[in-house]
């Protein structure tokens, strides 16, 4: 029987990293992008039209660049212990992100996550086409998950608790029974229950308890 469900966002939370950041260092375009992202973020755009834009200059990069692009990725300090702290202690873990599936997946399997959503990056003939596919997971689709995973549990909304640092995750906070904002914006730190200082998710472990 499953106690808790605990979702994390994925860049800046989970990773240290913003992966269109990363991407767009293959595409020479970092600063631009990272200024979209920031600005998306801090919740001065609306995410979904600034994901088209940064993801349009992707366009022509080839597939390859996403197994590239994981081999960068930096996990944040503590995340494994305190996903498996949660599952000892009869939680499950999800994580939904704005961010592109194709590096969610592999790191889902290295931090052995329940759950997963994210955008999918359409790849015609091995070569980014710089549009995604499918519906795009914003900030009404982060709650839509945190509420369909807690389902699939059978696990109150009350027992759920989500993760985040942007304006993008604030839906899904204000739905989760928990709010934890973690390296996060000024606008999410406002509206949290719990902000962590500091930049290792043991703490997190320790607030809740699951200490090992």
């Amino acid at each position: 029987m499953t106690k808790f469900l605990v979702v994390f966002d994925v860049d800046s939370t989970l990773i240290q990293d913003e992966v269109i950041e990363l991407l767009a260092d293959f595409a020479g375009v970092r600063e631009q992008v990272a200024e979209i992202t920031n600005r998306a973020m801090s919740g001065e755009l609306d995410f979904e039209s600034s994901l088209s834009e940064r993801v349009l200059t992707l366009r022509g990069l080839p597939e390859s660049v996403l197994t590239d692009v994981f081999q960068k990725v930096r996990v944040s300090l503590g995340a494994k212990e305190l996903i498996d702290a949660i599952h000892e202690a009869g939680g499950r873990v999800g994580a939904v992100s704005g961010g592109f599936i194709q590096v969610l997946n592999p790191l889902a399997e290295l931090l052995s996550l329940d759950f997963t959503r994210a955008n999918e990056l359409e790849v015609v003939d091995g070569v980014l086409t710089g549009r995604v596919v499918g519906k795009v997971v914003d900030r009404k689709a982060k709650r839509s998950a945190l509420i369909e995973w807690a389902a699939a549990c059978d696990v109150d909304l009350s027992q759920t608790i989500a993760v985040g640092d942007g304006s993008n995750d604030l839906d899904m906070m204000h739905a989760a029974g928990l709010s934890v904002a973690f390296n996060a914006k000024q606008i999410v730190k406002d509206q949290a229950n719990m902000v962590l200082a500091g930049q290792d998710l043991r703490e997190l472990a320790t607030a809740l308890g699951l200490s090992r």
